[in-house]
C-alpha cells in the first residue's frame, strides 16, 4: 500500500528582526502583530486544499510603533551616535507589556503590564533571574488580578493601551540610570526591571514585594548587570 502525501503543508516564517533604532515619526505606520514578527494570514486557494501562510510585507512597522512609544534619552552632551538605544529585548518586552494589558481587558499599561512582558519575553538576564527567584508570569499575573480586580467583561482594551503614570516614569528611570552610568552599549531589560522597583507603591512593586523581590535582590541584579558589562569590555 501506497503512504498518500499530507493534504497540508506548513510554511514557517520567520521572527522579523526588531529594530531597535527610530524610523521617520512622519511615516505612516501599517498594522502588524504587537510583538514585532510578521502578521501570518490563511489563505484558501480554490485549486488546492494546501493552505499557504503569507507574511506581511510591512514586518517592522510594530517595533517601529513601540520604539515611538519609549523614551528616547535626549542627548546632554556629545554625539547622537553615543546615544544609548532600547535594547530588542527590552522593545520585545514592552510589546508583550501592552499585549499583557490586553488579555487582561485593562485600560493602561501600568509597571504591572510592564513586569508581566519581561517575563513573557522570558529571554532576558533580567527575566531569568526573576524566575531563579521564583516569580513567575502566572504568579504575577495572579497577584495582578488580585491588586488590580478583574474588568469589565465587555469591555476592550485599546490596541496600544497608554503607559500608566507610574510605568512612564519606570521607562524614565531606566533612561536616565543608563546615561548616570556613563557606559556604552543599550538600555536593557534589567534597567527596564529596576525601574519598575523604583516606582514606590506602583502595582510593580507591590506585586514583586508580595512574591519576595525586595532591595537586596534589586542589588543583587545590579551588581550582576554591572560585572557582565566589565566582563564583556
Amino acid at each position: 500500500m501506497k503512504a498518500t502525501s499530507s493534504l497540508f503543508s506548513i510554511h514557517l516564517v520567520p521572527m522579523a528582526f526588531i529594530p531597535t533604532s527610530h524610523s521617520n515619526p512622519n511615516h505612516t505606520l501599517s498594522l502588524t502583530s504587537l510583538f514585532g514578527t510578521r502578521i501570518i494570514t490563511l489563505k484558501h486557494s480554490s485549486t488546492s486544499t494546501t493552505p499557504s501562510f503569507l507574511p506581511n510585507k510591512n514586518c517592522r512597522a510594530t517595533s517601529a510603533t513601540v520604539s515611538f512609544s519609549l523614551p528616547i534619552p535626549k542627548p546632554h552632551s556629545g554625539t547622537p551616535e553615543k546615544i544609548p538605544k532600547w535594547s530588542a529585548r527590552a522593545i520585545k518586552s514592552y510589546a508583550m507589556a501592552e499585549l499583557e494589558a490586553r488579555k487582561l481587558k485593562y485600560p493602561n499599561t501600568g509597571t504591572e503590564a510592564l513586569l508581566m512582558g519581561i517575563l513573557v519575553e522570558g529571554t532576558s538576564k533580567a527575566a531569568k533571574f526573576l524566575r531563579a527567584n521564583g516569580i513567575t508570569l502566572f504568579k504575577v499575573r495572579e497577584e495582578t488580578v488580585e491588586l488590580l480586580g478583574k474588568s469589565d467583561m465587555y469591555y476592550f482594551s485599546p490596541e496600544h493601551p497608554p503607559l500608566t503614570e507610574p510605568a512612564q516614569k519606570a521607562l524614565d528611570w531606566a533612561v536616565d540610570e543608563k546615561l548616570k552610568s556613563g557606559e556604552e552599549g543599550e538600555i536593557n531589560v534589567t534597567h527596564l526591571l529596576l525601574g519598575i522597583w523604583s516606582q514606590e507603591e506602583s502595582a510593580g512593586q507591590r506585586i514583586l514585594a508580595a512574591l519576595g523581590f525586595n532591595d537586596e535582590k534589586a542589588k543583587e541584579l545590579a551588581k550582576l548587570e554591572a560585572s557582565l558589562t566589565i566582563f564583556l569590555r
